[in-house]
């Protein structure tokens, strides 16, 4: 038995180990097959999809950090200390790692997965509270366009509510 040389599919190298005596590259069929055919034999497909599928959710993730980072980059500083979350700066640093990190890493290794969870940090708790501070709640509309909670507190969802009847 020899050993083939390294083949990378995807982030991950792969070696195929093949008998001495085969000759892999001859096929009935007359077809020759390419070099990653006959390094990874008949498990190819399997091993390409698995990471093809892997490659797309590193790249929805990548894509996921990049965007709250340049979120975090948009808000004023003056607006995480209203807020009373961490400075402008760590939020900065933090999401610049992660997107590096998801970049650079397999999505196997569990840095990207630290990564993963300072984004969603970011993304649920201190992007939702920046947005208020700011006044830039767009998602708080009512039924008849009021913006902003536009309305009375004793507002009902037919009108005023004065306690009469």
């Amino acid at each position: 038995m020899r050993v083939r040389p390294v083949v990378w599919v995807g982030r991950v190298p792969w070696t195929a180990v093949v008998n001495s005596r085969q000759r892999p590259h001859d096929r009935h069929d007359g077809q020759a097959k390419t070099a990653t055919q006959v390094e990874l034999g008949g498990g190819q497909v399997l091993i390409t999809g698995f990471f093809t599928v892997f490659g797309v959710i590193s790249l929805v993730l990548f894509l996921f950090a990049l965007f709250a980072f340049v979120d975090a980059a948009i808000h004023r500083e003056d607006a995480y200390r209203a807020a009373d979350k961490n400075t402008k700066g760590f939020w900065l640093i933090i999401l610049g790692i992660a997107a590096v990190v998801m970049k650079l890493f397999s999505l196997l290794s569990f840095l990207p997965i630290i990564g993963l969870v300072a984004v969603i940090v970011y993304m649920v708790d201190v992007r939702p509270a920046l947005r208020q501070v700011s006044g830039r709640n767009r998602g708080n509309r009512s039924l008849r366009g009021r913006r902003n909670g536009g309305g009375s507190s004793s507002d009902g969802p037919y009108g005023p509510y004065n306690g009469r009847r």
